[in-house]
């Protein structure tokens, strides 16, 4: 009989265009909301894994978000875009503004 909880695998990797559904507790209420971006990092192995996720908010100002891969409320993790990167972390894409940012 196994103690731990299930190490989930999200096939991400970086330079990823994804799209994240999780959901939360609102007052009494369970919502979902999705997040659109690039993955920009991975860090650690197993189940101390996460990634970060780099979008493009309002007035082209730039917003970061750290996911645990074993997070309960990441319900779906869609790629929608394959980019090649040469990089392991894409740091510099925060210096990128406008449709460059967008860009891999």
């Amino acid at each position: 009989m196994a103690l731990y909880a299930k190490i989930k695998e999200t096939p991400v990797k970086v330079g990823d265009e994804v799209e994240l559904l999780t959901t939360f507790m609102d007052a009494d209420k369970v919502k979902k909301q999705k997040f659109e971006g690039i993955v920009t990092s991975i860090k650690g192995k197993g189940e101390n894994k996460s990634f970060t996720v780099r979008k493009i908010g309002s007035f082209g100002i730039g917003i970061e978000r750290v996911f645990p891969a074993n997070w309960p409320w990441l319900e779906s993790v869609k790629i929608k875009k394959n980019n090649k990167v040469r990089r392991a972390k894409l740091y510099y894409m925060r210096e990128k503004i406008g449709r460059r940012a967008t860009e891999t």
